[in-house]
């Protein structure tokens, strides 16, 4: 028997903050397994408490899953704004240079997101399969280190775009969405479709094309 298993369940939580603790079990849970793994009994047990104590924090498992998920989508944010900081900035007065910057932004903003997919494929079906909040509505929980979340990510770089001369003003409105749904409907086929089979290499061929395709379509 492990040390862990033995050792009693409690009530109160050593550590002082037992809400992180159950959102960290979450993740754990979520990274293993998707948004079904996310059980809310599990979470207090790798906590080490007993679950009547979650529900000072957690009404229920949803609201836990609504955390993880939310937990998800800030990861995926801070994937793109990494990303991002390797895109060379453009001298301000360079036209032609600030519209290819502005371009290599909204690059990175989808080579990120299919490579998080990838990488992270528990948490990248969590952070989209559970339902929540639309996707234009702000949550800081679900915000990178620059306070955006990965919707607003991709809108920041779409305006960038458009004030470089990259993308028609007129085409602005609702181009997220275009994007994002080709963009994820990629990373989906990869990690749960019949591209699961595909190479790394391969993926990464073809996610550069379906990048290209967005960035001209639009």
């Amino acid at each position: 028997m492990t040390a862990a298993a033995s050792e009693p369940l409690r009530s109160t939580y050593r550590h002082g903050d037992l809400r992180r603790a159950l959102i960290d079990a979450g993740i754990a849970l979520a990274r293993g397994g998707g948004p079904d793994a996310v059980v809310l009994r599990e979470a207090t047990r790798r906590a080490g408490v007993v679950p009547n104590a979650a529900y000072r924090h957690f009404a229920s498992r949803e609201a836990l899953l609504q955390a993880v998920r939310a937990a998800a989508l800030s990861a995926l944010a801070v994937a793109m704004e990494s990303e991002l900081g390797r895109v060379r900035p453009a001298h301000p007065r360079t036209a032609g240079r600030r519209a290819e910057s502005a371009r290599a932004g909204l690059r990175a903003v989808g080579t990120a997101y299919l490579r998080f997919a990838q990488a992270e494929p528990g948490l990248f079906r969590t952070a989209f399969a559970a339902p929540g909040a639309a996707a234009d509505q702000a949550d800081p929980g679900k915000a990178g280190r620059s306070g955006l979340d990965p919707f607003q990510l991709l809108g920041a770089a779409l305006d960038r775009m458009v004030e470089a001369g990259a993308l028609p003003p007129a085409r602005r409105p609702g181009a997220e969405y275009l994007a994002w749904s080709a963009v994820h409907g990629l990373a989906m086929l990869v990690i749960d479709g019949p591209l699961r089979r595909l190479s790394r290499r391969q993926v990464r061929a073809i996610g550069e094309r379906v990048i290209a395709m967005v960035e001209k379509g639009l």
